[in-house]
Order: C-alpha cells, then structure tokens, then sequence
C-alpha cells in the first residue's frame, strides 16, 4: 500500500493493472514483430495461437487502464509528452480494432483481409513508435535525478514497474516455449520399404518414371495426400467439390488403369509399372508402393486421391520431355495439418488462415500456368527401358499445341493456353480468387479456374459412382460440343462444337444411280489432336445413315452391334501399335509396343474427309399426310419426285468394347458409353 506522504507519481508506477497492461503490450508487440519478420517454424505457429488468445485476453485491460490513463491526465497541459500519449492511444485502438477483425476472419472466414493485415503491421509498428518515447520519457526524468529525495519513491516505483512488465512479458513467452515442448508433431516415414528394388540404378528409385523427388528419397504417402481437408476447412470447398469427380482425382482409382498394371506387373515385374505412376498414381510412387503387391500396387491415400491437391501444387520443376519429368518437393506443414477432425483440425485451419504467408508461398506458383507444366504430364514416349527396342512417340498434347495456330509466342491476346480451354474461369467465393499474373485478370475479379479439367472422361465418373459424376458427364459433352461458353476466349476462336461435321452430298439424284457423298470432320478448336490420349483404347468414329422419307434405312455406316463393336469399315480415328513381331498392341500393353502400324487423328485446324457411296433405289417408299385414325403409305410412281435424308453424328467413346471384354470379362457387361460430338444432315431429291 501507499503511505500517506508517498509521491503520487509512485503510486501510478506501481500499479498492478498498468504492469499487467504493459506486459501485454510488449508482449502482444515483440510476439507481432516475431510472426512479421522471422521465418515459418513451430515456433512461430505457437506465437501465432499465444499472441491471438493473449489479445483478446488483453482487450480488458487495456482498455480498462487506457481509459483511467486518458481521465486522470486529459486536463493537464499539452506537452510532447501528452502528444506521444494520445498518439500511443490511436496506434492502439487501430491495433486492437484490426487484430480483433483478423483473429474474426481467421476464424470464421475462407481467408484473412491482407489490407487489414496491412493495417495491422503499421499500427503495430506506430505503436512502439510513440508508445517507447511516451513511456521512456516519462521514466527517465526520475531516474536521472538521484540527489532528490522527494522523487526516490519514484525511481523505485520505476524499477518496479520494469520488473513488474519484464516479468510478465517473460511469463507469457515460457507459455510459448511450454507450447511448442508439448508440440508432438506427426513423424512422417520418408524411407522406402525394407525391400525396396532399385531396378534401375540406386541413384533412380522412381524410374522408369522420369519424375523425382527434391530430397531424391522417398515422401510418406500422407505428406503428399489430405485433399478432403482443403474442402472441409471452410477455405476451398467450391474447388475441392470441382477436383473430386476429375479425372486427376480418379487417376489411380480407374478400373482399367488398375487391371492393365497388374499385367504389366505380372509380365515385366511391380517396378516397371513405376512408368505410370508419375502421371497416374504419384503418392504410390514417392511412397515406394509401387514395389509392393498390396492394394494391386496402389497405397490407400493414393488410391483415393490420385493426383491430389498437394501434388499438383508442390510441383516446381518440369520439363518438356514428359513421361512425368518434374521434381516435386514436401511441403513443410501446419500445426495439427494431419488431425482427422475436432479442435486439432479447427486450430490448423485457424493457423492457415490467420498466417498464409507459408501456405502461398509453397502451393502457389507461376509454373502451374503454363502449358509447360501440363506437359510433364500430357506428353509420352516409351524407349529401350521399356520395350527393350527404342524410342517410340505416344500421347502429345503440348507438342501439339506448340506448333499449332493456338500458340502465339509473347502474345497472349492470340494465344489461347492449355488452363483456358479445360480450367475455364467461374465465379467464385474461393480465397485463391482473382489473379494478376494472366494479361486479362486482376486479383479482385472474383474467379476461379475450374478445376473438373474439362476434357473427354465420359466414363469413369459415373461408373464409379462418384459424387456429382453425372453432372460432370453431362458438362463434359456440353464441353465437347462447344455448348458451355468460355467468354475469356470468345472472341479467338469459332462458335459450336469443338470438331463440327459437314456432310457434302448432290442436291438431286436419280432413282437407281449410285450417290456419292463425303463427310467433312475438322478439328475446329482443340489445341492437340482429335483424339487425343491413348489412341489404342479411345475411339471416334463416323456414324452414317440414309432414310428414305418413310423413315427405313437404306444404307448405314458406323452403327454398332448388341455386343457394342462397330462395324467393320466404319471411318474412324484411331491407331494400332504393334509389338517387334508384328502383333496388334490390343491391350494397351504399351510396354510391348515399337511401333504403329495404323494411325488416324487430325493435328489442330486441320480437317479430314470420309467418303460414302450408295445406290440409290429405284423405287422408294413416300408417306403420305396422316389420316386422323391411321397413316397411310403408297408407292412413288418412277416419275414422282421422293427424298432421302442424310445424316452424319461423330461418335466418341473412352474405351474400345475389346479392351473392356478383355480386362474384365464378356459377361461383365461393362461398356463405355458413347456420346456425339457433332452432327449434320442433308436432304437429297430423287428425281422421277
């Protein structure tokens, strides 16, 4: 207690409340600076959580003590000192105000406000502006004078005071360091299996892949998984709902991936199917699964995930070369990142929320924006480590798209890239919304890339029974029929399906002549060639029919059996590989495959003509009006005029019905279904 004859500048110094109120504040002030200029650690993730709780625990008292502060002095003269004060105030005010909407946003919102983060850090470092001199100034004239005895209860209250706010300060930071001891991070097991096979050399444990990781060793299958959470955390639902029926999400699950690699497994030994994993299953791959005959060579996350979130965007290094040349790294994690669900899961999103800095800084990144970074991937070849004969070119999207009219090097207004076509833009309340690294976006426009890629996987989604796999069906063939509009690429290239059919045809014929007609198939929009992919497996083809006006057919080309095998021929794009001794690649048993021994597919802008021809009846049934209770019909006389009507449908289906039969079996009666990608019609006169 104060005496009676004590100096009352003593008795404020030595105020509890104000101690407590400055330990906060310097406490609150040091942890800011800490999460601002020190680098991402656990340590610093602790600060993070001590230094939101703190703040608001502080609210209290320091408003408490800031208001008694302002009422016992607001009627003494104006001085520096007094100016240094009301100065500290403000700084304080804007620091807590904006503290209190970020901790808000971090903890209820998709992502914190970098303008109020802005706010933040400036008012912050006001703060230790005004508040050091305000403070110092006010101390230092006591303790300068030792010889005045009425001021010594001062100094002492002074020291006080500095212990007093030392020691609280020192308090809360033993409350960081307890934290981070108690920390028990999950240990990830970055080796490869006991025994492992180094097939291809100690020094290339992926290959035949080409892909590596930054470490060259192995990634615990967990690091590179955990898409689900970037969906449930209240951050990218709309994307994470997008990625979940792609085909990048289903890449491993896919039945027929997984069939053919168990017979390339059982003919060339687990470690050669190392070749597909880059591509389709990269977490069996990095986690050394592949070398194991569990889960028919696919680890559990990664057969969930195939190419998840995390893989995708840890990738920082590609090369053109394909066959999944890129170096992928393992991001460094949040606090309880790995938790299943509850307050642990809630205080990781907290974390990424409230400091992203780390989380941008590791998944995003200019190299996913460039057609250089889809070819790691969408570009093929196989060679002597394969098919123990040489180099032999396969799938090649970005090649394609490099030498095509698409590409307009250094001018992106021309240009149209592999993101715009299959990651159009959506409108969206996501985080990551807005960019300003594309020549047409800004960071608030409010957009997204929809991340279903958009392609021509028609099957899978629906076979699988994945959630929403009807509806991505249904938008893929809108896709492929040029019925979803892509307004930030509209005005570069043509409106309707994306390889429209023309059927040129005579207007007029005479009956019993024989009819020529052509169909003319042009590859109007793609950037690759059509088809593209595995062209052993994937099929399109030119469906033909010719009716006469009663509706019976007359001729037909393209048309399919019970068992759904095409006619034999039918115009169709496709390719057959064969093996060194002239045997049909017929199983997608690339491994085998040298050469090509057929090959039919148009190159960007290029079209392509399938030729018809039929005679035309000498006599030919013609319908008359319908009578009100029944239809009649009569024969045209020879020198009545009838019609015939052509009509032309490109047909597109993933997998051929053989491959399917062979994989899973005739009485499965499994089937890809067929979709058309464009039609047209034309009416031919007969003449009498």
């Amino acid at each position: 207690m104060a005496s009676s004859n004590d100096h009352p500048k003593a008795t404020e110094w030595r105020k509890l409340l104000l101690m407590c109120a400055s330990g906060l504040l310097v406490f609150l002030t040091l942890t800011g600076l800490s999460i601002w200029l020190l680098g991402f650690s656990e340590f610093n993730q602790v600060v993070v959580l001590v230094h939101t709780a703190v703040g608001l625990a502080a609210i209290l008292p320091l408003v408490w003590y800031s208001l008694r502060h302002w009422l016992q002095y607001r009627r003494k003269l104006f001085s520096h000192l007094k100016l240094t004060g009301y100065l500290s105030l403000l700084s304080l005010f804007v620091a807590g105000v904006s503290g209190i909407v970020l901790t808000w946003q971090a903890a209820f919102g998709s992502r914190i406000s970098y303008a109020w983060d802005l706010v933040h850090i400036i008012s912050t470092v006001a703060l230790i502006v005004t508040t050091l001199p305000h403070i110092i100034t006010a101390a230092v004239r006591f303790v300068r004078e030792p010889s005045n005895e009425i001021l010594a209860p001062v100094r002492v209250a002074v020291r006080k005071y500095a212990y007093g706010t030392t020691i609280t300060t020192a308090l809360l930071f033993v409350v960081v360091v307890l934290g981070v001891w108690l920390y028990r991070p999950l240990e990830l097991n970055n080796e490869f299996p006991e025994d492992y096979s180094y097939a291809y050399g100690p020094d290339r444990p992926f290959a035949p892949s080409l892909a590596r990781t930054s470490s060259g060793g192995a990634f615990d299958a967990r690091s590179l998984g955990g898409s689900k959470s970037c969906g449930t955390s209240g951050c990218h639902e709309e994307v994470a709902k997008e990625w979940e029926v792609s085909a990048h999400r289903w890449s491993a699950m896919d039945p027929a991936f997984r069939a053919v690699q168990s017979i390339m497994s059982e003919q060339n030994g687990p470690e050669s199917t190392r070749y597909c994993g880059g591509c389709h299953d990269p977490i069996s791959l990095f986690s050394g699964t592949k070398d194991l005959f569990v889960e028919d060579l696919t680890n559990q996350v990664g057969y969930d995930e195939g190419v998840s979130c995390i893989v995708c965007h840890a990738i920082k290094e590609t090369d053109v070369q394909g066959n999944a040349n890129y170096v992928i790294t393992q991001p460094e994690r949040y606090l309880f990142e790995f938790a299943e669900g509850g307050p642990a899961r809630w205080t990781s999103d907290f974390l990424i929320r409230a400091y992203p800095w780390k989380h941008v800084e590791t998944l995003q990144h200019k190299l996913f924006k460039s057609p250089e970074f889809c070819a790691a991937c969408h570009k093929q070849f196989i060679d002597e480590e394969i098919n123990n004969v040489g180099w032999v070119q396969l799938q090649n999207q970005y090649d394609n798209w490099r030498k095509s009219r698409w590409n307009h090097p250094g001018d992106p207004t021309k240009t149209i890239e592999c993101r715009e076509c299959h990651m159009p833009l959506v409108t969206s309340r996501d985080p990551a919304s807005g960019d300003d690294l594309d020549y047409n976006r800004t960071p608030e426009d409010g957009q997204h890339r929809s991340h279903r890629f958009l392609g021509a996987n028609q099957f899978m989604p629906v076979h699988l029974k994945l959630p929403g796999g009807e509806e991505q069906v249904r938008l893929t063939e809108e896709w492929l029929r040029g019925e979803i509009e892509i307004p930030e690429i509209a005005d570069k290239w043509k409106e309707g399906p994306a390889v429209p059919i023309t059927v040129q045809a005579p207007d007029r014929v005479r009956r019993g002549e024989d009819v020529s007609l052509e169909v003319l198939i042009s590859n109007n929009k793609l950037g690759h060639d059509f088809p593209t992919g595995p062209l052993d497996i994937i099929q399109a083809w030119v469906e033909v029919s010719v009716t006469d006006q009663a509706g019976n057919e007359i001729y037909s080309s393209g048309s399919r059996n019970e068992q759904h095998f095409i006619d034999p021929g039918t115009f169709m794009f496709k390719a057959e590989p064969v093996d060194q001794y002239g045997n049909l690649i017929d199983r997608h048993n690339l491994w085998e495959m040298v050469g090509v021994r057929y090959r039919r597919a148009l190159f960007p802008g290029f079209s392509d003509r399938a030729t018809y021809t039929f005679s035309c009846p000498a006599t030919l049934t013609k319908e008359l009006e319908p009578l009100p209770e029944a239809r009649t019909f009569h024969m045209a006389a020879p020198t009545d005029d009838a019609e015939l009507r052509v009509t032309a449908r490109l047909m597109y289906r993933k997998v051929d019905q053989y491959l399917l039969n062979v994989l899973f079996g005739e009485d499965s009666g499994l089937t890809s279904p067929v979709s058309v990608l464009s039609e047209d019609t034309h009416t031919i006169t007969v003449r009498g």
